[in-house]
């Protein structure tokens, strides 16, 4: 006989029914990440006119220039907040491999620093949503020997 056919039947549709759910939610999760890039990229876009406006001004004083960079940065920095886009910045903090690359020891200042303390951050780092997509290159202090 022929007894198992709808229990596969079933089993076929549950399959399908999974199938479904994975696939709606994969395009839940485009969606998302699309949304998320395009928000961000409309703030980019008042950071890019500010940069065009600052530099279509002929006859600017440095003063004048500088404010406009400033202000420009600021449309940056807030573009970042909102996209969870934080500054790694750890001068003075204590190495952390995971967020830090060092690229150079030196003797510490002075006797109250520790060893493996950032001195010098030669570049920031970012972390986006909490994840380093770029660590701050970093020179720390060596160990007394």
């Amino acid at each position: 006989g022929n007894h198992g056919a709808p229990f596969r039947r079933g089993r076929l549709r549950a399959k399908a029914e999974t199938e479904n759910m994975r696939r709606r939610a994969q395009d839940d999760i485009t969606k998302t990440h699309k949304f998320a890039s395009e928000k961000f990229a409309t703030e980019l876009l008042a950071v890019r006119d500010s940069l065009e406006a600052a530099l279509s001004n002929e006859n600017q004083t440095a003063e004048s220039l500088h404010a406009g960079v400033e202000l420009t940065l600021r449309q940056l920095t807030a573009a970042f907040e909102k996209a969870s886009l934080a500054e790694i910045n750890p001068l003075g903090e204590k190495f952390d491999p995971h967020k830090h690359q060092a690229i150079s020891q030196i003797d510490a200042p002075d006797a109250t620093t520790e060893a493996n303390t950032v001195l010098n951050v030669l570049q920031k780092g970012y972390a986006l949503h909490g994840r380093v997509i770029r660590p701050a290159l970093v020179v720390v202090s060596r160990a007394k020997t």
